[in-house]
């Protein structure tokens, strides 16, 4: 009766003369991975403190989510799912090889106890086949979409050819182990078809006779090692240290509401400069975004601005911020990423909603912008300007005069705040439902569904402001502060508790950005 369990190593032998090597070359690897890796996490603390290891119980259960299933990376379902399947089939690889050392250098070597044996080594022996096959095949199919078919935009570089290559060795190399072994010490029994690829191998080379297949075995066997170790060495040098990064990234996402910027400190006595004109005034997650960017581009083909042929990449400027941090850290970040491409955006955040990688690209934008604005006094254009003086004068960016805002209501039966502040809620209108026609239309019908449901609604009328939202967007973060304290304000003292807007960019500050004002009024859009 055929034993249901392999040698481990066979054919190599498991003495000094084997594990020696094999462990230097290990150390080797590993050592050369830590030191680059070091130098990597000195170049990621040039940035500023932030705190992203609250709350670890749900950002350890988002990475494992993430991460194991791959539910960031399937949202593009393509080159998501044969990402994803190469990444389930590499992953047991790597589990079936850790058990086999677990055995054959620990367990077996110390205690005599083997567990690969029986049902559980046949069930072990076919899911890594199978495991093997799927990467080698996801792998050629990522291949092809890379050199033969690549999508307009994906960047191909050195370090890719180099690790596309080297995977391919390995995971071809491991069969031809397996052929070999299988073609002098399994063929013709039950076990081998436990092992269907490794079966196929062992077909394809039967021929070659057993001296030829033990020399085979034993020189790919090295062979394969060296492979192995030379991709773990070259992880942190390449694109391909986002096996790390990317799960770390995973634990450091941003667990605050969707949208929310982080608050400039006005106040600071001791600050040297406001926003971000240098790697140092990036935080430390700023920075170690651009190693755990994939390059995947699912940013860049969703990104408004580049689509239109504005000069923005989300994806390229996270990577030059990244380039700038470990190559040339006292470089004008500002210059480096290019202002035009900084001004291009719209903060519409797609990009942050598609990324695979958790990368936050919005906020850096904001950072670089907040600098030109409140720094150098720098501004796109003489309209975005214009904006900004209208709004300090009149409240509103249209220019029109803050003692009509409140005009509108006339004949709707309504009244201002300061006339009668006893309502069930305060209709923040904002500028455009105040001034633009077409938006005045929405603002009726709301009040009038009001109306038709009993709610006595209430407005600020020429004492509301604007949100600030598009000074802050702009980088105006003076401006913004100033609006929304004085818009916080109004409204507590009136003593309201709830809010209600029809529009998304006041909902938005409304509800998230004013909560750094102490502002806990209930804050609702007009469609809940």
């Amino acid at each position: 009766m055929v034993e249901m369990t392999r040698e481990i190593y066979w054919n190599i032998g498991h003495g000094a003369s084997t594990l020696v090597p094999m462990y230097l070359l290990t150390l080797l690897a590993v050592a050369l991975f830590v030191n680059e890796a070091r130098k990597r996490i000195a170049g990621y603390r040039q940035g500023k403190s932030l705190n992203r290891t609250d709350n670890l119980p749900v950002r350890i259960t988002f990475m494992l989510k993430s991460m194991l299933l791959q539910t960031k990376v399937m949202n593009v379902r393509g080159p998501g799912l044969a990402h994803a399947l190469f990444f389930w089939g590499f992953f047991l690889l790597f589990i079936g090889t850790c058990l086999i050392v677990l055995q054959a250098d620990f367990t077996d070597l110390l205690f005599g106890f083997k567990f690969l044996t029986g049902n559980f080594y046949l069930l072990f022996s076919v899911i890594l086949d199978l495991a093997g096959l799927c990467a080698i095949l996801m792998l050629a199919g990522l291949f092809v979409r890379r050199y033969f078919v690549r999508p307009e935009g994906l960047q191909n570089k050195v370090d890719d050819a180099v690790m596309h290559g080297l995977l391919f060795a390995i995971l071809i190399s491991g069969f031809v182990i397996e052929g070999a072994r299988m073609a002098v010490t399994e063929m013709g029994t039950s076990l081998a078809n436990w092992s269907p690829v490794g079966l196929l191998f062992a077909n394809g080379l039967s021929g070659i006779g057993e001296t030829g297949l033990r020399s085979l075995h034993m020189y790919t066997w090295w062979g394969h090692l060296l492979l192995v170790m030379a991709f773990i060495g070259l992880i942190p040098f390449t694109k391909f240290r986002h096996i790390f990064t990317t799960s770390a990234n995973y634990l450091f996402a941003d667990l605050g509401p969707k949208g929310k910027l982080v608050a400039l400190d006005l106040e600071d006595e001791d600050a040297e400069s406001f926003g971000a004109a240098s790697i140092q005034d990036l935080t430390w997650k700023d920075i170690f975004d651009g190693d755990a960017c994939t390059s995947c581009k699912r940013c860049q083909d969703r990104c408004p601005a580049h689509t239109t042929d504005k000069p923005l990449s989300p994806m390229k400027l996270v990577q030059k911020i990244g380039e700038v941090a470990h190559n040339t850290p006292d470089a004008n970040l500002i210059e480096a990423c290019d202002k035009d491409a900084i001004w291009a955006c719209t903060t519409c955040r797609a990009c942050q909603e598609i990324c695979p990688a958790s990368v936050e690209h919005v906020g850096k934008i904001i950072d670089m912008r907040r600098n030109l604005v409140l720094m150098e006094g720098e501004f796109p254009g003489e309209e975005v300007m214009t904006a900004m003086e209208n709004t300090e004068v009149n409240g509103n960016p249209l220019g029109i005069g803050y003692a009509s805002r409140g005009d509108w209501i006339e004949g709707l039966g309504i009244k201002t705040l300061a006339e009668d502040p006893d309502v069930d809620i305060l209709y923040f209108v904002g500028c455009y439902a105040s001034f633009d026609a077409r938006n005045i239309k929405i603002a009726k019908a709301f009040i009038q569904l009001c109306q038709a449901a009993g709610v006595k609604v209430g407005i600020l009328g020429k004492e509301e402001k604007c949100c600030g939202e598009p000074m802050r967007k702009m980088g105006n973060e003076y401006l913004y502060q100033t609006l929304a304290a004085e818009n916080v304000e109004l409204i507590k003292g009136y003593g309201i508790t709830k809010v209600v807007t029809s529009c998304p960019h006041c909902f938005n500050t409304l509800a998230k950005d004013y909560r750094d004002f102490d502002f806990d009024v209930d804050v609702e859009s007009y469609t809940s």
